[in-house]
């Protein structure tokens, strides 16, 4: 696959990672008005840098937006005329709806719209995708990008906001808590560095029973909970002081934040 990623920044450049590193592509073109953070990745097979957004639209077919989303339609607008026929466009922009990037480009572009996270570095992401009419012929193409780095979900555009809340954003709350097991840990007598590994491989040992068993959390917590003993003990102590509650409200927040930033735009 040929494929161009306009403003490879964060997001941007966790998906280059992620494509080099499962080698998804045949050419990889990276823009950015800034190429110094991208010195990394000049070595790598196949990947070219740039600072001109058309010579990387007209050499590819597929084309990821991952500009911050008051740029989006000044790309847009830059891009239009070298957009061709069989261009697929995926647009990672919070907040930026398909209709409004129609509106600009018109009907007849396939569109994709995608919510990854930066776990799509690793190979990891958990991506949410949703097309346009004229994109629902290229929709497994996309996914067979997304599933190369990661797993992939389709959803109605309407629920693109809280997903971006669950999933992208969703990274920060893990990484959070992590943190705080990991702070746990270091009080509890390991060092630093053994307290983040304890920590790191805990939870994704949680994830992963869930992901290959299949079973919803609290079959897996009934396995480790015995009367009077400790784990019950804990988990009592954290629901007593808000943890539950704390991270859903934490996240009803962000997705409320998410849509003013959305009417804004509007």
């Amino acid at each position: 696959m040929k494929i161009a990623i306009i403003g490879a920044g964060n997001l941007g450049k966790s998906i280059a990672k992620g494509l080099i590193e499962k080698h998804a592509i045949d050419s990889l073109y990276l823009t950015k008005r800034n190429l110094s953070s991208l010195s990394d990745l000049e070595s790598a097979k196949n990947v070219v840098l740039t600072t001109k957004n058309s010579d990387a639209v007209q050499n590819v077919d597929i084309i990821f937006l991952a500009v911050q989303p008051r740029h989006l339609e000044g790309i847009l607008k830059e891009i239009q005329s070298d957009l061709k026929e069989n261009h697929l466009i995926i647009s990672t922009i919070t907040g930026y709806s398909i209709p409004k990037m129609e509106s600009v480009l018109g009907s007849d572009k396939m569109i994709v719209r995608a919510m990854p996270n930066t776990a799509i570095a690793v190979g990891k992401s958990m991506t949410c995708i949703c097309s346009n009419e004229k994109g629902k012929s290229k929709i497994e193409t996309a996914k067979s990008i997304f599933n190369s780095v990661g797993t992939t979900i389709e959803i109605p555009e309407s629920q693109m906001q809280a997903a971006t809340v669950v999933c992208a954003s969703g990274i920060a709350f893990w990484m959070r808590l992590i943190r705080a097991t990991t702070q746990a840990a270091i009080q509890l007598g390991f060092d630093a560095k053994e307290a983040q590994e304890l920590a790191m491989y805990t939870s994704e040992g949680a994830a992963s029973l869930l992901i290959t068993n299949g079973n919803h959390p609290e079959q897996e917590i009934d396995k480790v909970t015995t009367p009077k003993g400790c784990t019950i003990e804990g988990l009592n102590e954290m629901e007593h002081k808000g943890m539950s509650s704390s991270l859903i409200q934490g996240m009803v927040a962000s997705f409320q934040k998410i849509n003013n930033i959305k009417k804004e735009q509007i």
